[in-house]
Protein backbone atom coordinates (compact mmCIF):
# COMPACT_ATOMS: atom_id res chain seq x y z
CA UNK A 1 0.00 0.00 0.00
CA UNK A 2 1.71 3.82 -0.57
CA UNK A 3 1.75 6.26 1.50
CA UNK A 4 -1.73 8.40 0.64
CA UNK A 5 -3.65 4.73 0.72
CA UNK A 6 -4.89 3.80 4.22
CA UNK A 7 -7.87 1.72 5.31
CA UNK A 8 -9.54 2.16 8.65
CA UNK A 9 -12.12 1.33 10.55
CA UNK A 10 -16.13 3.16 9.93
CA UNK A 11 -17.70 4.41 13.00
CA UNK A 12 -21.36 5.95 14.09
CA UNK A 13 -19.91 9.05 12.47
CA UNK A 14 -19.21 7.60 8.41
CA UNK A 15 -22.95 6.64 8.49
CA UNK A 16 -23.92 8.89 5.72
CA UNK A 17 -20.62 8.70 4.23
CA UNK A 18 -21.15 4.78 3.55
CA UNK A 19 -24.89 5.08 2.45
CA UNK A 20 -23.07 7.34 0.07
CA UNK A 21 -20.20 5.35 -1.16
CA UNK A 22 -22.35 1.93 -1.17
CA UNK A 23 -25.45 3.67 -3.08
CA UNK A 24 -23.44 4.71 -5.79
CA UNK A 25 -20.58 2.17 -6.01
CA UNK A 26 -23.90 -0.28 -6.91
CA UNK A 27 -25.99 1.56 -9.53
CA UNK A 28 -24.75 0.34 -12.36
CA UNK A 29 -24.93 -2.91 -11.26
CA UNK A 30 -28.33 -2.35 -10.67
CA UNK A 31 -28.57 -1.05 -14.36
CA UNK A 32 -26.99 -3.60 -15.73
CA UNK A 33 -28.95 -6.26 -14.25
CA UNK A 34 -32.33 -4.35 -14.44
CA UNK A 35 -32.58 -4.08 -10.37
CA UNK A 36 -35.27 -1.84 -9.33
CA UNK A 37 -36.33 -0.23 -5.80
CA UNK A 38 -39.51 -2.11 -6.69
CA UNK A 39 -37.98 -5.88 -7.64
CA UNK A 40 -35.30 -5.28 -5.67
CA UNK A 41 -35.26 -3.23 -2.66
CA UNK A 42 -32.42 -4.94 -0.63
CA UNK A 43 -29.87 -4.01 -3.18
CA UNK A 44 -27.02 -2.25 -2.29
CA UNK A 45 -27.92 0.79 -5.06
CA UNK A 46 -31.26 1.28 -3.10
CA UNK A 47 -28.89 1.86 0.79
CA UNK A 48 -29.81 4.24 2.99
CA UNK A 49 -28.19 5.38 6.48
CA UNK A 50 -31.06 3.79 8.10
CA UNK A 51 -29.24 0.49 6.79
CA UNK A 52 -26.07 1.17 7.82
CA UNK A 53 -27.13 2.15 11.24
CA UNK A 54 -28.71 -0.82 11.73
CA UNK A 55 -25.79 -2.84 10.57
CA UNK A 56 -23.77 -0.97 13.09
CA UNK A 57 -26.33 -1.89 15.48
CA UNK A 58 -26.27 -5.99 15.10
CA UNK A 59 -22.17 -5.21 15.48
CA UNK A 60 -21.63 -5.43 11.61
CA UNK A 61 -18.09 -3.89 11.10
CA UNK A 62 -17.03 -1.51 8.04
CA UNK A 63 -14.36 -0.25 6.77
CA UNK A 64 -13.46 2.70 4.98
CA UNK A 65 -10.66 3.18 2.16
CA UNK A 66 -9.41 6.64 1.30
CA UNK A 67 -7.04 7.85 -0.75
CA UNK A 68 -5.35 11.16 -0.05
CA UNK A 69 -7.64 11.29 2.96
CA UNK A 70 -10.62 11.07 0.09
CA UNK A 71 -12.91 7.75 1.22
CA UNK A 72 -13.15 6.13 -2.03
CA UNK A 73 -14.32 2.50 -1.08
CA UNK A 74 -15.67 0.31 1.79
CA UNK A 75 -16.50 -3.03 2.89
CA UNK A 76 -18.40 -4.38 5.68
CA UNK A 77 -18.05 -8.00 7.65
CA UNK A 78 -20.36 -9.71 10.09
CA UNK A 79 -19.30 -12.65 12.25
CA UNK A 80 -22.22 -14.90 11.88
CA UNK A 81 -20.98 -17.57 13.89
CA UNK A 82 -17.47 -19.33 15.53
CA UNK A 83 -16.54 -20.82 11.90
CA UNK A 84 -17.61 -18.10 9.34
CA UNK A 85 -17.38 -14.22 8.84
CA UNK A 86 -19.78 -12.40 5.85
CA UNK A 87 -18.00 -10.41 3.82
CA UNK A 88 -21.02 -7.35 2.66
CA UNK A 89 -21.33 -4.29 0.76
CA UNK A 90 -18.04 -4.13 -1.07
CA UNK A 91 -17.94 -0.97 -2.68
CA UNK A 92 -15.41 0.97 -4.71
CA UNK A 93 -16.36 4.40 -6.53
CA UNK A 94 -16.42 4.00 -10.28
CA UNK A 95 -13.72 6.34 -10.87
CA UNK A 96 -11.51 4.32 -8.75
CA UNK A 97 -11.97 1.25 -9.51
CA UNK A 98 -8.84 -0.98 -11.32
CA UNK A 99 -6.53 0.53 -8.59
CA UNK A 100 -6.30 -2.09 -5.97
CA UNK A 101 -8.59 -0.66 -3.55
CA UNK A 102 -11.15 -3.66 -3.45
CA UNK A 103 -8.49 -6.17 -3.18
CA UNK A 104 -6.86 -4.30 -0.20
CA UNK A 105 -10.76 -4.06 1.50
CA UNK A 106 -10.73 -7.82 0.85
CA UNK A 107 -7.52 -7.97 2.25
CA UNK A 108 -8.66 -6.12 5.31
CA UNK A 109 -11.27 -8.51 5.72
CA UNK A 110 -9.29 -11.66 5.94
CA UNK A 111 -6.52 -9.94 8.73
CA UNK A 112 -9.32 -9.15 10.79
CA UNK A 113 -11.15 -12.55 10.27
CA UNK A 114 -7.59 -14.04 11.07
CA UNK A 115 -6.94 -11.98 13.87
CA UNK A 116 -10.44 -13.25 15.25
CA UNK A 117 -9.43 -16.89 14.97
CA UNK A 118 -12.45 -17.34 12.16
CA UNK A 119 -12.06 -20.15 9.36
CA UNK A 120 -14.11 -18.79 6.54
CA UNK A 121 -15.23 -16.07 4.85
CA UNK A 122 -18.07 -16.63 2.83
CA UNK A 123 -19.89 -14.38 0.17
CA UNK A 124 -22.88 -14.16 -2.23
CA UNK A 125 -22.81 -12.71 -5.43
CA UNK A 126 -25.36 -12.57 -7.93
CA UNK A 127 -25.23 -15.31 -10.01
CA UNK A 128 -24.85 -13.96 -13.64
CA UNK A 129 -21.81 -11.58 -12.50
CA UNK A 130 -19.45 -13.50 -14.64
CA UNK A 131 -16.50 -10.66 -14.43
CA UNK A 132 -16.89 -10.38 -10.51
CA UNK A 133 -16.97 -14.15 -10.06
CA UNK A 134 -13.57 -14.22 -11.21
CA UNK A 135 -12.32 -11.50 -9.80
CA UNK A 136 -13.17 -13.12 -6.38
CA UNK A 137 -11.92 -16.64 -7.50
CA UNK A 138 -8.16 -14.66 -8.18
CA UNK A 139 -8.14 -13.68 -4.42
CA UNK A 140 -8.73 -17.08 -3.01
CA UNK A 141 -12.51 -17.56 -3.05
CA UNK A 142 -14.16 -20.96 -4.33
CA UNK A 143 -17.52 -21.40 -6.43
CA UNK A 144 -19.79 -23.16 -4.01
CA UNK A 145 -23.77 -23.43 -4.75
CA UNK A 146 -25.69 -21.67 -6.35
CA UNK A 147 -29.20 -20.42 -4.59
CA UNK A 148 -32.86 -18.77 -5.63
CA UNK A 149 -34.64 -17.09 -3.15
CA UNK A 150 -37.95 -15.47 -3.27
CA UNK A 151 -37.60 -12.26 -2.58
CA UNK A 152 -34.29 -11.46 -5.04
CA UNK A 153 -34.77 -11.28 -8.91
CA UNK A 154 -31.40 -13.58 -10.00
CA UNK A 155 -30.01 -16.43 -8.44
CA UNK A 156 -27.53 -15.92 -5.58
CA UNK A 157 -23.92 -17.74 -5.79
CA UNK A 158 -22.16 -18.50 -2.66
CA UNK A 159 -18.60 -18.40 -2.63
CA UNK A 160 -15.92 -19.30 0.28
CA UNK A 161 -12.35 -18.22 1.03
CA UNK A 162 -10.68 -20.49 3.92
CA UNK A 163 -7.82 -19.38 5.68
CA UNK A 164 -4.93 -21.69 5.50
Amino acid sequence: MQTNETTRTAGKADIDLLAAIIKKSHADVAHRFNLTPANCPKHPSNCTPDWIESDLARGVRYFVAEWAETPVGCVAMEHANPQMVYLERLSVLPAQRRRGVGRRLVECVFRETANLGVPRVGIGIIADFIELKRWYQKLGFREGETKTFDHLPFRVLLMAYDHS
